[in-house]
């Protein structure tokens, strides 16, 4: 059965620019029955909102801004989610925000055993992206410019590096010792496995932050990293297994 999403989105908080991307995303995750977006829409720098939440059904709930530096917004999507949660007509939710006011609330959902994936900008507070399951960044899911043959600039290259974060000594070390953490006792371990625990530890953890499309790529990338196919008993497709280098 399709996992019922309810997708729960601050709108003074993230850009509309890439509402389509963010809704195939949410879609790779599970069906999104309920989609809401908060604001206060009498304010001019929301206007951009119109056309996109037409053309992806999102329900918009104004929220007028009753005091001045008090987030309104933050207060009526967690009652929201409160009451969501108690309908029981949903399995999971995806907060899009970039705002850390929503730790507390990821965490209340998965005590209450929902799935919680949060979207939002690179600039996302860590508390907020350690309370969901999963987090992907909106950067990422920029979709690629169509290239004109031979204008790609050495500038457009170098911005389009810039947004891809570059593999560290850090980041080989959490992917080998997860591997070590999985691997059996001649050392190997299913890729699927090493990929569900990389996302337990880390759930920002994404190929995509890399540049790559998958995890495989990623870590054929790393020299210190061996990887081997094996046949499938059970289909076609063959079964990724990957070994840290003595």
């Amino acid at each position: 059965m399709d996992t019922r999403l309810a997708v729960l989105i601050d709108g003074d908080n993230i850009p509309s620019k890439h509402v389509k991307e963010m809704m195939e995303e949410i879609a790779k995750y599970g069906n999104p029955t309920i989609k809401r977006i908060y604001g206060d829409w009498t304010k001019p720098h929301l206007s951009k909102w119109k056309n996109v939440l037409l053309e992806n059904a999102v329900t918009p709930i104004q929220q007028y801004g009753y005091t001045t530096g008090k987030n309104a917004t933050d207060s009526a999507m967690i009652i929201d989610a409160m009451d969501i949660l108690y309908s029981e007509k949903v399995d999971g939710f995806c907060l899009v925000s970039s705002d850390s006011d929503f730790t507390r609330l990821a965490t209340r959902l998965r005590e209450a055993g929902m799935k919680v994936y949060g979207i939002g900008e690179k600039k996302t507070p860590n508390p907020f992206i350690v309370a969901c399951d999963k987090f992907i960044y909106i950067e990422i899911l920029k979709p690629e410019e169509e290239e004109e043959t031979g204008a790609t600039t050495s500038v457009q290259k170098a911005a389009k590096k810039k947004d891809v974060d570059s593999i560290t000594p850090k980041t080989i070390q959490l992917i080998e010792s997860t591997i070590e953490d999985v691997a059996d006792d001649d050392g190997w371990a299913f890729l699927g496995d090493v990929g569900g625990l990389l996302q337990k530890k880390q759930p920002n953890f994404d190929a995509r932050n890399f540049g790559f499309l998958k995890l495989t790529p990623l870590i054929k990338s790393i020299k210190s990293i061996e990887l081997e196919q094996r046949e499938n008993p059970k289909g076609r497709s063959k079964l990724i297994y990957v070994k840290v280098k003595e």
